[in-house]
């Protein structure tokens, strides 16, 4: 099977790829990847079982090069899942490349198989898109914003995942991108983060700044609707606009 030649097709592909991504999400994926042009590079931070991987991977152009960074340790592969465990890694590992090879991408991708703090140097060259999904605590959200986010050029593009949901992700952008005069916020498909790298002058960065700040009620939100599953009070999940058809968790 050849690599999807559009993104319904795509998106019809990842249907039965477990994860944790939108339609919505999926499209501002693909718009970011397809627009790229050769000579680039698309790093992505966290793969999982390969549903975000396969839209990228599908959507880049030919010359465009795609480096996806995941330890598959069976930890920090989902809400509350922070432990390692090596079998179910090894699971998500032979799943993500079944999922490739099924949907015609897996020659499309060079994967790196380490935690992301030590792949920086398996990355070469700067990064035009940089999908950050990795762990969502903040010591290493920030690094991987941080560290990753230093080799994406003026005009390249950085999305994260989990913006406005997670602590960690939420910690990691007030230090690093609400008040930055070089990230411009381009706006967020539910949880996922849009940012364009650009030097911002003082009115434009109040501008970004506020805009991020707008989101903070719907993080708390958010963190409320975690509560209410958490403790299993569905009517106060409900209640704040969280149903089953949402999924286990806000994202």
């Amino acid at each position: 099977m050849s690599a999807a030649a559009s993104f319904s097709e795509a998106l019809a592909r990842v249907r039965g790829v477990e994860g944790w991504m939108t339609d919505a999400q999926a499209r501002a994926l693909w718009d970011a990847a397809e627009g790229l042009r050769p000579p680039g590079q698309i790093v992505e931070i966290g793969s999982f079982r390969g549903r975000s991987t396969i839209v990228l991977a599908s959507a880049r152009p030919d010359g465009v090069q795609m480096v996806a960074i995941d330890p598959h340790g069976g930890n920090d592969r989902g809400p509350q899942e922070y432990a390692p465990n090596a079998e179910v890694g090894d699971s998500d590992y032979s799943v993500f490349w079944e999922n490739l090879h099924r949907t015609g991408v897996e020659d499309r991708v060079r994967h790196v198989r380490e935690p992301s703090e030590a792949a920086l140097g398996a990355v070469q060259g700067a990064i035009d898109l940089l999908y950050v999904d990795g762990a969502h605590r903040y010591v290493p959200a920030r690094a991987d914003i941080e560290r990753y986010g230093e080799r994406v050029p003026v005009g390249g593009a950085m999305l994260i995942h989990d913006s406005f949901n997670a602590i960690g992700v939420m910690l990691a952008q007030l230090r690093l991108l609400v008040f930055s005069r070089r990230w411009r916020y381009d706006g967020r498909r539910g949880s996922l983060a849009i940012y364009r790298r650009e030097a911002l002058g003082p009115v434009a960065a109040l501008i970004s700044t506020s805009r991020q700040l707008a989101s903070v009620p719907w993080f708390v939100r958010n963190l409320l609707v975690k509560v209410a599953v958490v403790t299993k009070l569905t009517p106060l999940a409900r209640l704040l606009g969280h149903t089953r058809e949402h999924g286990p968790w806000p994202y």
